[in-house]
């Protein structure tokens, strides 16, 4: 099935193919469905994975996918880039990085350039049930947007590379999740993902490839060494299939 949609204001092209829609996507909306029905009022998925994983877009198909359905709950999907921090932020502060102090803006994506007690306090209302409103974030702004969604889902899934992150106050996130799920996929194959999508931000080859080694891939092998166990584990095959990780 293809799949076209505007993710953080870039392009993307997805496909799926018709036995992973069937065999795996649609019985997880139905047994999200159950899990609300079962609660009663909204539940709160965590999706983690690493950079350049596709972990946008497939959260994105999974709405619409619950919307064409019989018989399933409506999802809304979410994500946690609209916490990074501002870049006149990022711009302005420095932190330490394999003993040298380097602005944040230059390791923008890892842990320390999100506002962990601004997403958490948003979690938190999500998670209570609150009629509440969520950012989103523009990769040609390189900004967040303010409220720019409204929080109306009785099953909300929230994607984010670091929802599941072993270390300290990333890991109280979880406490927060009905349902969790983790995606990983091949190192290389996500440095050039990451690659092809820094130049569609407006970035020449050699920019792309600098930053994508010196900052988003140290955020990658994080991801990978360091995601927790999930009560679902999914993987991009060498084929770039999403398929169940057993």
């Amino acid at each position: 099935m293809n799949y076209s949609v505007e993710i953080n204001g870039i392009h993307v092209d997805a496909i799926y193919s018709e036995k992973t829609v069937n065999e795996l996507f649609i019985p997880l909306l139905r047994k999200l469905t159950q899990l609300q029905e079962k609660k009663g009022k909204r539940v709160l998925v965590f999706l983690a994975a690493p950079p350049g994983s596709g972990k946008s877009t497939l959260c994105s198909f999974l709405e619409k996918l619950s919307l064409e359905t019989d018989g399933v709950t409506k999802l809304q999907a979410i994500g946690m880039d609209g916490f990074h921090r501002r870049q006149e932020y990022l711009q302005t502060h420095t932190t330490i990085r394999d003993g040298k102090e380097v602005k944040m803006v230059d390791i923008k994506g890892a842990p320390i350039t999100f506002d962990l007690d601004k997403l958490t306090n948003a979690i938190e209302q999500v998670a209570s049930d609150k009629d509440c409103y969520w950012p989103t974030y523009d990769r040609h702004l390189h900004n967040p947007i303010e409220d720019a969604i409204h929080i109306t889902g009785n099953i909300v899934l929230l994607e984010g590379n670091y929802l599941l992150l072993e270390e300290d106050g990333w890991k109280d996130l979880r406490k927060y999740a009905d349902y969790t799920i983790s995606l990983s996929a091949d190192e290389n194959m996500l440095r050039n993902r990451l690659i092809d999508r820094k130049m569609k931000s407006g970035n020449d080859l050699e920019t792309a490839t600098h930053f994508v080694d010196y900052s988003d891939m140290a955020n990658v092998r994080l991801c990978l060494e360091k995601t927790a166990g999930a009560d679902l584990r999914l993987k991009v095959d060498d084929g770039g299939e999403i398929i169940e990780s057993l």
